[in-house]
């Protein structure tokens, strides 16, 4: 076996992303073009093209090289190596970099002179910060100085545009010391010069900077590193925010959506980071998503891009975003539907009607623009227009299917019922026939049409299919034909749904039950029951089953009012599970304690209501 051969290195493909070799004594020649391939923060200046000469902007795109890893160098220079027998695998076998000593003090010295400094332990001093701001500020003068003198003859400016790319990369560094480097940002005028390259004509140098912006307005980036002082870093970044819109930084990322082209994959990646910026910053300040939506042309700019027949990541990003934005403003929602959204939301939604998405994303992509349109239905001017655009027909259409779609169509219908503005939404999904849908999924009945393999019905179906139960009992006129309809519902079959409704109480009783043990423990171990503590408490036994028991008490209350077959049956079987309307009444009673006085016209509504049902069914024999 010839073992100089099997150890032979062989040689690097043409055009390879390799470290050169340096020989035993470089020149200082090649020792400056061994810097320049190797040096993580700078790039070989690129080659125009005939069309980038036209155009004046850098080789789409203008990258830095990546460092290349210890790992993957070819050298491997026993003797002369001064880390040779230094570094080993985890299998024994030693590699070197394949420089000497003075080879590694050479560069050293060329390291320290150039680049941003990071002392041994990553850190950043204030000075150092100061030296990357300096430079960052150079490189964008130096550009605008030769853009200016030289407009028509990019190959005078293309070396600058090439600095001030790795300036801007340089930065990067920066997120790590927020709470050092980023008020120097804003002090030092910096974060001026970062904003207006928003406007650069080089489409590189403008996505440089989103991705620049991304990392720096990331809240977790760097900021749970042992060490940092997460306060600080937190006061720091809100210091940045509010430098970076007082710039106008939000409206020029706007304008820039419309500049990037998402064929091109550089493009696409910058849009995903500008859509970003945009839940960094609303994470940081809800408020901002406001300003957003008022200032600018962003919402119609969403609209346009959830409506693409293509989906893919920028889309399902685009409709999180826009559920976001409804999240925290009701100017947003009302926004939305002055500007067509609810019936751009439904003629999207449409599509799965019939089909369930493809993927994990697409259904995340679903998820977020219900979520959208069951925000807006808060608002009483957004169910106006959902019930004009023939919503509940779309929604009921979608709960006789037994899709993905079936779930947040029925979730979608509680939020359209409730609240104001619920009763023509009410009046209106009885006429459509919503009646037999609703209590097929309530019952977990499947249609000849339904896939068998779902099982019906979902935990989160029955919450919201009792809200629907409470919302058309309230809403729906007394002796109107479509209240008619709906007790109707609970009489046929030998009161069947009656027997659900107790069935469901139960088990809401055991789940409540069991919070009651836990609460009980928790105020051994604190005499102290503040009146927050109890609030808190509280909203732990809503989610602990009380929420469900008052809801199905309050639909039971109202059935038993109106009909004494009903009223007979539902007593009969509480009566086996050693409950009677004493329980139902002490249900009603602790929902009607905990309704504020000042909550607004439907919170009171609702005590009133609580109050009647109380008042008929105490005097009842």
């Amino acid at each position: 076996m010839d073992i100089v051969k099997l150890f032979k290195v062989p040689k690097l493909p043409i055009g390879g992303n390799k470290r050169k070799q340096l020989p035993d004594n470089p020149s200082p020649e090649m020792l400056k073009k061994l810097k320049v391939d190797t040096a993580p923060f700078s790039k070989p200046i690129p080659q125009l093209s005939a069309e980038s000469a036209m155009t004046g902007t850098l080789p789409r795109r203008a990258t830095v090289e990546d460092v290349v890893d210890e790992d993957e160098d070819s050298g491997f220079a026993p003797g002369g190596d001064a880390d040779y027998f230094a570094e080993e695998d985890n299998e024994g076998r030693f590699f070197g970099g394949g420089l000497t000593s003075e080879q590694k003090e050479i560069l050293n010295i060329f390291d320290k002179a150039e680049g941003i400094p990071i002392d041994e332990e990553g850190e950043m001093t204030l000075t150092q910060i100061r030296k990357s701001l300096v430079s960052f500020e150079r490189a964008v003068n130096k550009n605008q100085d030769q853009r200016s003198k030289y407009p028509d003859d990019p190959s005078k400016f293309i070396d600058s545009e090439a600095d001030l790319d790795s300036a801007i990369k340089g930065l990067l560094h920066i997120s790590q010391s927020p709470s050092l480097a980023y008020p120097e940002l804003v002090r030092s005028g910096a974060i001026t010069l970062l904003v207006g390259l928003l406007t650069h004509e080089n489409m590189d140098i403008v996505i440089d900077v989103v991705e620049l912006v991304y990392e720096l307005t990331d809240e977790d980036a760097n900021v749970e590193e042992e060490g940092q002082d997460h306060e600080a870093a937190e006061d720091a970044l809100k210091v940045l925010v509010e430098a970076l819109v007082e710039n106008s930084a939000l409206e020029l990322l706007v304008d820039n959506l419309g500049r990037l082209n998402e064929e091109e994959e550089a493009d696409r990646q910058g849009l995903f980071h500008v859509l970003g910026i945009f839940e960094n910053i609303i994470g940081l300040n809800p408020s901002l998503s406001s300003n957003l939506i008022s200032k600018t042309n962003i919402l119609q700019w969403i609209f346009t891009r959830i409506q693409s027949k293509v989906h893919d990541e920028n889309r399902s990003y685009s409709a999180e975003i826009l559920s976001i934005f409804l999240q925290h403003s009701s100017q947003n929602k009302r926004t939305l539907g002055e500007k067509n959204g609810v019936e751009v939301l439904l003629k999207v939604l449409s599509q799965y009607r019939r089909r369930d998405p493809v993927d994990a994303d697409e259904t995340e992509f679903m998820d977020n623009l219900f979520n959208s349109l069951c925000s807006a239905l808060s608002d009483a001017s957004i169910k106006k227009l959902f019930l004009d655009a023939e919503g509940p027909d779309l929604m009921i259409l979608m709960m006789k299917e037994n899709l993905e779609s079936k779930s947040r169509s029925i979730k979608a219908l509680d939020y359209a019922m409730s609240g104001p503005g619920g009763a023509p939404v009410s009046e209106a999904f009885v006429d459509a026939l919503g009646l037999k849908p609703l209590f097929t999924a309530f019952m977990g009945k499947s249609t000849k049409r339904q896939k068998t393999n779902v099982d019906l019905p979902h935990s989160e179906d029955i919450g919201h299919v009792l809200g629907i139960f409470s919302s058309l009992l309230t809403n729906l006129a007394s002796d109107s034909t479509h209240r008619i309809r709906l007790l109707a519902k609970f009489v046929e079959g030998d009161y069947e749904k009656v027997d659900k409704l107790i069935e469901v109480r139960d088990g809401a009783r055991k789940r409540l039950r069991n919070t009651e043990k836990e609460l009980e423990q928790e105020k051994l171990d604190d005499d102290v029951m503040t009146p927050e503590v109890e609030d808190a408490f509280y909203i732990r036994r809503l989610d602990g089953g009380l929420f469900t028991l008052q809801n199905v008490d309050y639909i039971l209350a109202w059935l038993m009012m109106e009909d004494d077959g009903i009223s007979a049956h539902a007593l009969r079987m509480l009566d086996r599970g050693n409950q009677s309307l004493n329980d139902i009444l002490q249900t009603l009673r602790i929902y009607h304690a905990h309704i504020g006085e000042d909550d607004g016209g439907s919170t009171i509504a609702q005590k009133n209501i609580l109050e009647g049902l109380i008042s008929a069914l105490d005097s009842s024999p």
